[in-house]
């Protein structure tokens, strides 16, 4: 069975691939060995979704798992109105809406829509002020932009060398490990 890319690390990929070959190091780890602040309160902020208890709302979907056998991706949508058709994405502090947070977006909106569900709209919603971001959903050249993405994932191979950002090695939580 081919293996299926998690949604999650399509923002990762972004930053920089090696770097999810570099979690897997970690895999057996505690994650309070290697996650820094911020990745601990992202993750804790997911608990009520993951968890289902964010909301009783009977058309509100929370948690659910996704995946789209077409593209070979799959993970955990955080919350899709059924009534409405919105889909959230949930991050702890928004400051920018990177490429990765939209891919993410469109990962789940592919998925839901295979699964039979009418996604209207997209969101990002940034837990720690309770801001709201519209994303727009995709035209074709950025779907063919998300799609691109999703097949350099799939080719990825980690001792291809890589180009190095300084900035983003300096914020990286494996930079220990990486030479």
């Amino acid at each position: 069975m081919e293996d299926y890319i998690q949604i999650s690390k399509i923002n990762d990929f972004i930053f920089c691939p090696y770097s999810i070959y570099l979690h897997s190091v970690y895999d057996d780890f505690s994650v309070k060995t290697y996650h820094r602040t911020a990745q601990t309160v992202g993750r804790l902020a997911h608990e009520a979704v993951d968890n289902r208890t964010y909301t009783t709302a009977k058309n509100v979907l929370q948690g659910l798992e996704v995946c789209s056998e077409r593209l070979g991706i799959m993970g955990k949508i955080d919350t899709f109105d059924i009534k409405s058709g919105l889909l959230v994405e949930r991050k702890y502090k928004v400051k920018t809406i990177f490429d990765g947070y939209k891919y993410q977006l469109y990962a789940q909106m592919v998925c839901l829509r295979e699964m039979g569900y009418e996604v209207k709209s997209l969101a990002i919603q940034s837990l720690a002020d309770n801001k709201r971001y519209k994303i727009a959903i995709p035209d074709e050249e950025e779907m063919n932009h998300f799609l691109s993405l999703v097949e350099k994932m799939k080719k990825y191979r980690p001792e291809i060398p890589r180009p190095v950002n300084e900035n983003k090695c300096l914020q990286c939580v494996y930079q220990p490990l990486c030479h």
